[in-house]
C-alpha cells in the first residue's frame, strides 16, 4: 500500500481560528492525471488533509497527488464505487469529511460556505450538508436534463454517513435525513472530455449495472428493454427540460436512452451465459 504524509503549515492555505472544524477530503482515483491536480487545489483553502485512495493507476496520478504535502496516498483494489468510497472514508482522520470525485472541483461560492461552516456553531445534531453539482459537457454548463442541481450529501460526519446505492450510481446517506442542511455554491463536474468519452463511460457503467443486477438475481425483460429506453428519453428531454439545454440536451436524452437499452441488452447476455461478466469490467470488480 502506498502512503505519503507530511505535516503542512496550515497558515499556507487558510486563516485558521482556534476551535475551527477540521475537514478531511476523500478522493478515489484511477488514471486521473488529467484531473487530480485541479481537484486537490480546489480544496486547499479549507482541507486539513486530503486522502487519495487509488486503485493502482498506470499514469502519473500517484506522483501528482504526492506532490501535495497535504495528501495521504493509499492504494487498494477496486471492488466497486460504493466499496472504494467507503474505504476512503475509513482512512480519513477527521470527524467531518468532504467526498469528491477526481473530476470535480469546489467553486468559489461553495469554498466560502465551507470556510464559514468551519468557524460557526452548527445547529445541534447536524449530520451532513447537501450541495449542488454543475456539469460541463459539450461546450456548456448543463442546467437541466436532470443533471442540475442534483443535490447530494457530500460534506458529512464520518460516524453518521456512508456511501450506498447501486454501483456505479452511488450516493451518501446520513443516518437521520432530518439532520441535513444545504450549502450554497456548486461542485463543478468536468465529467467528459468529449462525446466519445461519454459513450465510453456509458458502455462501462451499463456493464457495471447489468453485472450488479445479475448478481442480485435480476433477469432480462423484453418489455422493459422496449419501454424503458423510450421512457428515459421522454423523462429527460421533456419532463426534466432537456430541450432547454439545446443540442447538448438532446444528445444527453438520446445517450441516456441508449444507456438504459444497454443495461438490458447486457443482462440478456448474462442470462444466456454467453459471458460470465462484461469484458470491459475490471477483473477485481465485484470481488473481495
Amino acid at each position: 500500500m502506498g502512503h505519503h504524509w507530511k505535516q503542512r503549515n496550515p497558515e499556507s492555505f487558510k486563516v485558521s481560528s482556534q476551535g475551527s472544524k477540521k475537514i478531511s477530503v476523500a478522493i478515489i482515483t484511477f488514471n486521473e492525471e488529467r484531473n487530480i491536480k485541479d481537484c486537490i487545489e480546489s480544496v486547499l483553502p479549507f482541507a486539513d488533509e486530503v486522502v487519495v485512495l487509488d486503485s493502482y493507476s498506470q499514469d502519473r496520478t500517484e506522483d501528482i497527488a504526492k506532490s501535495f504535502p497535504i495528501v495521504r496516498f493509499y492504494q487498494n483494489p477496486f471492488y466497486g464505487h460504493v466499496e472504494q468510497k467507503n474505504k476512503a472514508i475509513e482512512l480519513c482522520q477527521n470527524d467531518w469529511i468532504l467526498s469528491l470525485d477526481a473530476d470535480e472541483r469546489v467553486d468559489m461560492d461553495l469554498k466560502t460556505e465551507i470556510l464559514r461552516f468551519q468557524n460557526t456553531t452548527l445547529k445541534e445534531g447536524t449530520q451532513g450538508f447537501e450541495m449542488a453539482r454543475l456539469t460541463y459537457h459539450l461546450g456548456r454548463w448543463i442546467k437541466h436534463s436532470g443533471w442540475y442541481p442534483q443535490r447530494r450529501y457530500r460534506l458529512f460526519l464520518k460516524q453518521k454517513a456512508k456511501w450506498v446505492g447501486e454501483n456505479p450510481h452511488d450516493y451518501i446517506a446520513i443516518e437521520n435525513p432530518q439532520a441535513g442542511q444545504r450549502m450554497k455554491g456548486n461542485i463543478l463536474h468536468y465529467s467528459f472530455l468529449d462525446f466519445s468519452h461519454q459513450i465510453n463511460t456509458i458502455n462501462q457503467f451499463s456493464s457495471i449495472v447489468a453485472f450488479a443486477r445479475k448478481e442480485k438475481g435480476h433477469s432480462f425483460s423484453l418489455t422493459k428493454s422496449l419501454l424503458k429506453p423510450f421512457g428515459k428519453f421522454i423523462e429527460i428531454y421533456f419532463f426534466k427540460l432537456g430541450f432547454l439545454d439545446g443540442i447538448p440536451g438532446l444528445f444527453i436524452a438520446l445517450s441516456s436512452s441508449f444507456s438504459t437499452f444497454l443495461k438490458y441488452a447486457k443482462l440478456y447476455e448474462l442470462d444466456l451465459k454467453v459471458i460470465e461478466r462484461p469484458s470491459n469490467i475490471r477483473k477485481d470488480y465485484g470481488k473481495k
